[in-house]
């Protein structure tokens, strides 16, 4: 099984859409609690929904409970929390929620996971990916950027 992550920050729509369609991407799967950004112009819902369909040929899923709740997102990015306080929090949170008991392996085989975040190192796309890996085995993760 393969899982891609992406953030969309500091990229151009062009290259956004080009390094998903080399890395063979087969589903985006937005996992931003709230995906009608304004950091870039297509990174709202309805317009990646139309630009990964008509630029690369992939589905746009939403999977909000993927995302981090508002409570835990808040005390990291407004009040400038602790990234290793965040990251125990997110981590409980998807144990709480079973994601890894859930139907997704079709879903998420050969899907990128979304945020916002220009890199993984400091994004819950990241751990997301390397929960289900943890949980199912044999996860190979690419970030792409």
């Amino acid at each position: 099984m393969k899982i891609f992550t992406i953030g969309f920050t500091k990229k151009s729509t062009e290259t956004f859409f080009t390094r998903l369609a080399e890395a063979g991407v087969t589903r985006l799967v937005d996992v931003r609690l709230k995906n009608v950004s304004q950091l870039a112009g297509f990174a709202k819902k309805d317009d990646l929904r139309y630009f990964a369909k008509a630029i690369c040929g992939i589905e746009y899923v939403h999977a909000p409970d993927l995302a981090p709740t508002a409570d835990i997102l808040d005390a990291f990015k407004k009040h400038k929390g602790d990234w290793e306080l965040y990251e125990r929090q997110f981590l409980d949170l998807m144990r709480a929620r079973h994601i890894e008991d859930q139907d997704r392996r079709d879903v998420l085989d050969g899907s990128c996971l979304l945020c916002s975040e220009e890199t993984p190192d400091h994004c819950h796309r990241r751990l997301v990916a390397e929960y289900l890996n943890e949980k199912w085995g044999n996860v190979d993760i690419q970030h792409i950027a």
